[in-house]
């Protein structure tokens, strides 16, 4: 059964919210970073990406990077743009985007319940990246960056946190101005009320990482770090959780992931598109760009002309969770034994496009000579995602896009 606890949230000041409010560090280049942080001298990055208070070209993996974060936090926290509540609270968190509305339950979760896996994964870690979190939830003593959870609806949680949302007024509510992302947050400061969102989750046989794999493994790595280094602890010591945010799949989205590739690995248009119809049916598209309508659908962007490709039945087996998600039928049937790409995770040729950028970004990508043919993909479903975790199976990379992304800096948790 699933474990939560309120915790006593470090969050900014009401007027400062939208202003100290960033994206989590790992969606941008540090160079990206550094455009956004120019007129914003209060943002999260400086903290959540601290290479940002150095030169360009600091190594961003230094020791005195890592002590820069948390000399930041603390006088952040001195200024008072930071405050703390006083008791241990749960928070409801709100996005809205296109008028769609997720609401997450803002709590600490288990570092056991992720080792027990009770918290479900479906991606693989790197390490490098894991190893910088590590360094960065160690050295600022807690975790600044939540963790996106899911869970199967449960209409006792949501039917608390909206009544509670319906009768009192957020503590935030702004809109980020690009994408226009609505940010509402409430706090739960009523013991009752969050004794029976603990008890409610204790009847949860599982939750599910949606996205935060890297920084849901680096809190966990600190977490029995602590223990470690404070071997009387106890049950309820801070150490023992981490921040999470947690939401129900029915109000989850999942968006397209696209690839592109540089080359055709030596063949000629007509060679590589006589070999795509050895395992799809090909289409030309003449009606814009194409968006696959359904699963084990593509779309081809290949010298101005899009496709539709239809995967033929007998190279799909439905009874494989892992092989028949469409991002494994491309990876398989095209991907390796057309272009030769091995392993998306360290290919160079081969590069992954956030549906948020839309089908254009990928006619862009092809048009300016970056690469040469682009793939456009029907979302993962949440379903595919859960029964995926629940085989103990694992996605292929960049299986699934979120959106909206959490905002970091809202919340923190301190570790002691």
């Amino acid at each position: 059964m699933a474990i939560i606890k309120p915790f006593k949230g470090v969050r900014p000041q009401p007027v400062l919210a939208s202003v100290i409010a960033a994206l989590p560090y790992d969606v941008m280049s540090s160079l990206e970073a550094r455009e956004m942080v120019k007129e914003n001298p209060l943002s999260f990055l400086y903290i959540d990406r601290p290479e940002l208070n150095f030169p360009p070209g600091h190594d961003m993996y230094a020791p005195d990077v890592y002590k820069k974060a948390r000399e930041v936090y603390e006088n952040m926290k001195q200024n008072r743009f930071f405050i703390q509540d006083e008791s241990p609270v749960y928070y409801i968190y709100q996005q809205t985007m296109d008028g769609r509305k997720q609401m997450g339950l803002v709590a600490c979760t288990s570092i056991d319940d992720y080792m027990n896996n009770v918290i479900k994964k479906h991606e693989l870690t790197r390490k490098e990246k894991e190893e910088d979190r590590i360094r960065h939830v160690d050295a600022m003593n807690a975790n600044t960056g939540p963790i996106f959870l899911t869970y199967r609806n449960k209409a006792d949680i949501s039917q608390i946190m909206h009544n509670w949302a319906k009768n009192h007024e957020p503590v935030y509510d702004f809109v980020t101005p690009t994408k226009a992302i609505g940010h509402t947050v409430w706090v739960i400061d009523c013991a009752e009320t969050n004794d029976k969102l603990t008890a409610a989750f204790d009847g949860i046989d599982s939750l599910y990482i949606a996205d935060g794999h890297h920084r849901n493994a680096s809190a966990v790595t600190v977490g029995l770090l602590r223990r470690e280094q404070n071997p009387n602890y106890t049950a309820e010591s801070e150490f023992n959780y981490y921040l999470s945010v947690i939401f129900p799949d029915n109000e989850l989205a999942i968006m397209d992931y696209n690839r592109v590739v540089k080359d055709l690995n030596g063949l000629s248009k007509d060679e590589f598109i006589s070999k795509v119809k050895e395992k799809f049916d090909v289409e030309e598209f003449n009606s814009g760009q194409y968006r696959p309508e359904k699963r084990h659908m593509f779309g081809m962007y290949l010298d101005k002309q899009w496709y539709k490709l239809t995967a033929k039945p007998e190279f799909i087996d439905e009874g494989d969770p892992v092989g028949s998600l469409d991002v494994s039928i491309l990876q398989s049937q095209l991907l390796t034994p057309v272009l030769d790409i091995q392993d998306p995770r360290t290919d160079v040729r081969i590069d992954f496009v956030g549906g948020l950028r839309g089908l254009l970004e990928l006619e862009n990508r092809v048009n300016d000579g970056n690469m040469v043919a682009a793939f456009s993909m029907f979302p993962t479903s949440m379903d595919e995602l859960m029964k995926i975790s629940d085989a103990g199976e694992l996605m292929p990379p960049k299986s699934t896009w979120f959106e909206p992304k959490l905002r970091s800096g809202l919340f923190i948790h301190e570790l002691s």
